[in-house]
């Protein structure tokens, strides 16, 4: 009697998790199991930041037990035993310190002065000025303004309508009904329009009911 044969197969593509030793944001990204170590390291440089060369990587199961290291360069990705939810993580070996890629305050930025912005020839600016586009379009911008005024003028009859100390239900979907009294109607420093002030019968609110 022959014996029964099996051929287990992975797929080609596995679904990983990458951290890395420079920031706390952690990726889910796809490979291919026949990158090299190598290649795959070039692919992590564009999601760390770490230069390839600069990289130990530390492979972890789905729930973050340790497995061990990605450490041949010449292996391929799925010689190991890289599954689906498996979290690999970068150490960077550059030198770099932890969030120094996430502080956007210490990136060299070049600005230009809007007088030195005008007087070039090819900039954005300038295309949509010739081709009556955005802000720049007149009609546009007067059928803008004509619809905010309208809503206002909606807003402000509607506001109107309500009069500080009349009792109120304030109905949102998925949430009890909340019952109150208006406190106060108007217009507000931190945002354009017109705003209904309440006072909760129960400490519901945002500020316990006022």
């Amino acid at each position: 009697m022959e014996a029964d044969s099996y051929r287990v197969s992975s797929p080609a593509v596995v679904n990983v998790r990458v951290s890395s030793s420079l920031s706390t944001f952690v990726s889910e990204k796809r490979f291919h199991r026949s990158l090299t170590v190598s290649e795959f390291k070039c692919k992590l440089e564009l999601i760390v930041g770490s230069p390839a060369s600069c990289m130990d990587l530390e492979l972890f199961t789905a729930d973050d037990k340790f497995i061990g290291l990605l450490d041949q360069d010449d292996a391929l990705l799925g010689s190991y035993p890289v599954d689906d939810g498996c979290r690999i993580h970068v150490i960077d070996k550059s030198g770099v310190k932890m969030g120094e890629f996430e502080d956007v305050s210490k990136v060299i930025k070049y600005e230009m002065s809007n007088e030195a912005y005008e007087k070039r020839t090819n900039s954005a600016r300038l295309f949509l000025k010739h081709s009556k586009l955005g802000l720049f379009n007149e009609e546009q911008r007067a059928k803008k303004e004509l619809e905010m005024e309208q809503r206002h003028q909606e807003e402000k009859t509607r506001a109107e309508g309500i009069l500080v100390g009349s009792r109120c239900e304030v109905l949102i979907a998925g949430q009890p009904t909340k019952r109150g009294t208006v406190m106060y109607v108007g217009q507000t420093e931190f945002k354009p329009g017109y705003w209904i002030g309440l006072k909760y019968d129960e400490p519901l609110g945002k500020h316990d009911g006022r």
